[in-house]
């Protein structure tokens, strides 16, 4: 009897320990099946390893693109055209880390290697199948970055008559690159984004030039309004490498963020031409090279990179209206981006035209300040507290109790990464309802005030508006209750019919006296940029850029999957769009500067799926 009770306690400890790994036991069995069938080269065995309403989403290793396949079909199309070349192997979990399951979902970092790269990913099974997979290129295989036992020595020990220092190497490089030697990619914008892939491609060794027309990094930010600021958390906005200090404010202010920039140019070794406009840039098909015509220290340069990024960023191109009456207006009127601050208007009559970040920024500032403010509201806008959005939205991921629970940038980034967008709006309904109910009484009294509110098309809220369309929404840091008591005053649902002199028509009848109008009209798509330097022929070539298809308001469908040729290859050869918000510049910088040491290298990157064009503005 003794005996028996032995060996049924030891059976039940042995069964714990099995259900202790039973999440890396049915990983590890699902990706040994994956590996042997790739491997084999036998898709359809792969294939049937994915559930029926499965999503593989890709960042270069299988594509040489970003791109979601969904279902079964689109995956065994993939795998029969990149398969062979692609040679994946090697599958497994990732090291250090171990499987979870929760809700009949179990979920797993992984690793594994293609015949040029080393990949890591995140896997999710439901009922033994694949339900999403993610798959990204880590590294090029011979071209890692130096870091770890290969970083650079520095300092050279040792006599050696002549040598250089590592200042006179800089000065050398800088007076060289773009005369005497011909940079490999050039990057026009030198804003967050610009800096955060030329930081990425200073590290993978690809010669870049970064083209910027302010005098010093960070001046895009400087030059805004004075109370601009992040409305995103720290934990959401480091830069590649340089993660801010444990102490940076959770919401940084427009100049500290201008200063950390500038310090990262420098410090990340960037050639960076301050002062600097880009006057046109041309392709030629035949030597597979641009010219780039840019104005530095008032004399002419003639660049020849391969390889041209747009990083001119998504609020840079400004939409400015044309209402009648504008040329004869007396006061001060421009676009948001123009808005100088606040100090000059004390006391006088400002008339915000807008209703989303900027406008709310903007007519706060000038509240302060002692101004008589009205916002113009043409159309509804998504409102969410930020203090709602940081603890129900994103705590999970981008918090400091995140980072207290182990989660780190890169792997916040990737979760984020791995949920396919066809889904992701799913995940956020249950966030904005869950903020709608806890802020219903803040909501109610913005409606009270006239305030028009959505939460998007589909309830779905603040980051899927973002994904689509860039616009219509605010993070409130205090300027909603501003509107709710009436200290912002408020003309909602209507339009601007025209200005006179001194005032604004709306298109109910309303006068508005103004001394200043300021139009918070928003941005345009970034291929404007490529019309004005390039072409309009080689913009409509490319096609709208940002939104994902989504058939909602101002992104119109067909279904795209990702971005509209965003950090990926687009219709004309050896031209990229790179932008986006902090989290965004830095997550895919990294799959853009693979992208473009690859070809550096002459590594064959043979383009799967590339995007069709739908729109041509």
């Amino acid at each position: 009897m003794k005996k028996r009770a032995q060996a049924l306690a030891i059976g039940t400890r042995e069964d714990i320990i099995m259900l202790d790994k039973a999440p890396n036991g049915k990983v590890s069995d699902l990706l040994n099946a994956l590996d042997k069938a790739l491997s084999a080269g036998e898709v359809e065995h792969a294939v049937d390893l994915f559930q029926v309403d499965c999503y593989w989403r890709d960042l270069v290793t299988f594509t040489w693109n970003i791109k979601t396949m969904e279902g079964r079909d689109q995956v065994r199309d993939m795998l029969k055209v990149r398969l062979a070349d692609t040679k994946p192997s090697n599958w497994r979990i990732a090291e250090g880390e171990d499987a979870s399951e929760a809700d009949g979902v179990t979920e797993s970092w992984i690793q594994f290697e293609t015949e040029v790269a080393r990949g890591f990913g995140h896997i999710r099974l439901k009922d033994g199948r694949i339900w999403t997979l993610l798959t990204t290129m880590s590294e090029l295989k011979g071209h890692e970055e130096p870091v770890g036992f290969d970083r650079p020595m520095g300092a050279k020990h040792g006599a050696e008559r002549n040598r250089k220092t590592w200042k006179e190497e800089r000065e050398a490089e800088a007076a060289e690159l773009g005369y005497s030697r011909q940079p490999y990619c050039v990057i026009i914008g030198g804003g967050q984004g610009g800096i955060a892939l030329g930081a990425r491609l200073r590290q993978l060794n690809v010669p870049t030039i970064i083209i910027e027309k302010n005098e010093r990094p960070g001046d895009s930010w400087r030059k805004r309004y004075k109370s601009l600021c992040l409305h995103d958390p720290v934990w959401y906005d480091h830069l590649p490498y340089l993660p801010f200090p444990r102490n940076w404010p959770v919401f940084s202010p427009k100049d500290k963020i201008g200063d950390w920039l500038e310090m990262y140019t420098k410090v990340m070794e960037l050639n960076y031409w301050g002062s600097t406009e880009c006057i046109k840039a041309s392709y030629d098909e035949k030597s597979q090279e641009w010219t780039v015509v840019v104005e530095r220290d008032g004399k002419e340069v003639v660049l020849k990179p391969k390889q041209l990024v747009l990083a001119t960023g998504m609020s840079a191109k400004a939409n400015m209206p044309k209402f009648e009456g504008m040329d004869i207006f007396k006061g001060d009127q421009h676009h948001s981006s123009q808005h100088p601050g606040p100090d000059k208007y004390k006391n006088k009559q400002a008339v915000v035209i807008g209703s989303n970040n900027s406008a709310h920024d903007i007519c706060a500032a000038l509240w302060e300040a002692g101004a008589d403010v009205t916002m113009v509201q043409r159309s509804t806008t998504h409102i969410v507290r930020s203090d709602s959005l940081m603890e129900l939205g994103l705590a999970s991921l981008y918090s400091e109790q995140a980072v207290q629970a182990g989660m780190t940038t890169a792997k916040a980034d990737l979760i984020f990464a791995s949920l396919p967008y066809k889904i992701l709006h799913e995940f956020q309904i249950p966030v904005y309802n869950a903020i709608r109910e806890r802020d219903a009484d803040f909501y109610r009294r913005l409606e009270k005030a006239g305030f028009l509110l959505d939460y998007g098309d589909d309830d779905s809220g603040l980051f899927m508006k973002y994904l689509r369309r860039g616009s219509g929404y605010y993070i409130d840091v205090g300027a909603s209750e501003l509107i709710a008591n009436g200290s912002i005053k408020l003309k909602s649902g209507v339009d601007v019919k025209k200005l006179t002199e001194h005032s604004v028509i709306l298109s109910d009848g309303t006068e508005l006296p103004a001394d200043l109008v300021v139009y918070a009209t928003g941005y345009g798509s970034m291929n404007g940029w490529a019309a004005d330097l390039i072409s309009r022929e080689i913009a409509n070539k490319v096609g709208k850029v940002w939104g994902l298809g989504s058939n909602t308001t101002k992104d119109p469908g067909p279904w795209e999957g990702e971005q509209r040729n965003m950090w990926k290859p687009t219709q004309q050869e050896a031209l990229w769009f790179h932008g986006g918000n902090l989290h965004q510049s830095r997550h895919y910088s990294q799959f853009l500067s693979l992208q473009l040491k690859a070809r550096m290298e002459g590594i064959p990157t043979p383009v799967y799926g590339l995007q069709e064009v739908h729109h041509p503005g």
